[in-house]
């Protein structure tokens, strides 16, 4: 291939059909557990998390109710992948050689939400959330002045860290906050140093974006052992949870029992098994759905 601006532009198009290839030969997980959210500028604040408010019989004036406010913030960051191709490749007509990276570079952007998602999910108790506790921590502050108790969200134990979710709510457990989304850009150009002082084309995907925690009651962690007990108690603590107004949180929704690999298994017999060992009915049957992350 002669080199000039004219076959770059072509082979350039071409790359960056191979880069939305990958994109869309995966099907990001990220969406099971998080919302997202549309950032506008360099962070954005969730003031918002947390705030309620009670209907009350309207009689006489209307009653003023204050809001609890929360400083919690998730600021966006910078990520990048990038490759290079000699430009005697190109110059040799082996252009075709690097159809793949380019489709693994859209694969790549693709699942990298999934990344940052399920490893703060991973982190939840040691990461802070709204009310400036760990997400999944045995001492959330619950109630109004004057009558505030500890709640739990953390089941304890020394096992595999396994997680229910309730992820039919408006706002998920996890926030995926995006700023810009994974655009793929090359530097090809012969004035540029790259390729001036290496002969190299340089080919980047970037984008701006960050992760970051909703409602801790939307969520249990437990290390116990994963069998119909503890998912019992993990279910009787989350229909449990009410919020600062006393309205319960968990008043229906989607169950997501994520898991693992590891401990698959366990997680199939407790929430999809017809019977228990002993023979008796499983009262769990079909109340949460299985999601096995490879992730964790």
């Amino acid at each position: 291939m002669i080199v000039n601006s004219t076959n770059l532009t072509i082979l350039n198009r071409a790359f960056n059909s191979a880069f939305k290839d990958g994109f869309q030969t995966v099907t990001p997980q990220w969406e099971r557990v998080a919302t997202l959210v549309t950032s506008t500028t360099s962070e954005e604040k969730y003031t918002w998390l947390g705030k309620t408010s009670k209907f009350r019989e309207w009689v006489g004036d209307r009653v003023m109710q204050n809001l609890k406010l929360h400083d919690y913030a998730i600021r966006n960051k910078r990520f990048e992948n990038t490759v290079t191709v000699d430009r005697d490749d190109i110059d040799d007509d082996k252009y075709g050689i690097y159809n793949m990276p380019m489709k693994e570079l859209g694969e790549s952007a693709a699942i990298h939400p999934d990344e940052l998602v399920f490893k703060m999910l991973a982190a939840g108790e040691s990461t802070k959330c709204y009310d400036g506790q760990f997400f999944f921590d045995t001492d959330h502050p619950v109630g109004l002045d004057g009558a505030v108790q500890s709640v739990s969200n953390h089941g304890g134990g020394a096992g595999t860290a396994w997680y229910l979710l309730n992820v039919g709510k408006l706002l998920k457990p996890i926030i995926y906050q995006r700023r810009r989304p994974y655009t793929f850009n090359p530097l090809t150009s012969p004035d540029d140093p790259n390729v001036f002082f290496k002969n190299e084309f340089v080919y980047g995907v970037d984008g701006r974006n960050n992760v970051g925690f909703g409602l801790w009651h939307t969520g249990f962690m437990s290390k116990q052992t994963l069998d119909e007990p503890g998912y019992g108690a993990a279910r009787t603590a989350m229909f449990g949870f009410k919020f600062d107004n006393g309205n319960p949180v968990n008043q229906g929704g989607k169950f997501l029992l994520v898991v693992p690999p590891s401990l698959e298994a366990q997680a199939l017999k407790v929430v999809t098994a017809e019977r228990l060992a002993n023979g008796a009915d499983n009262i769990y049957r079909s109340t949460a759905e299985v999601f096995v992350c490879p992730w964790l």
